[in-house]
């Protein structure tokens, strides 16, 4: 998968989050990832991410 499909994803992603108020659980199931891939999309598209 290419940085700007994940930067993409990682990008709805955290607004479907705030819009909706949805729990990383929430995120996970409507896009069909795991808890663990948003977490680590989220958290590399704050840049708090080594």
């Amino acid at each position: 998968m290419s940085n700007n499909v994940i930067d993409d994803r990682a990008t709805k992603l955290g607004e479907y989050i705030v819009e909706n108020k949805a729990t990383v659980r929430c995120a996970a199931k409507q896009f069909g990832v795991s808890k663990s891939t948003v977490h680590m999309e989220e958290t590399k598209q704050n840049g708090c991410y080594g």
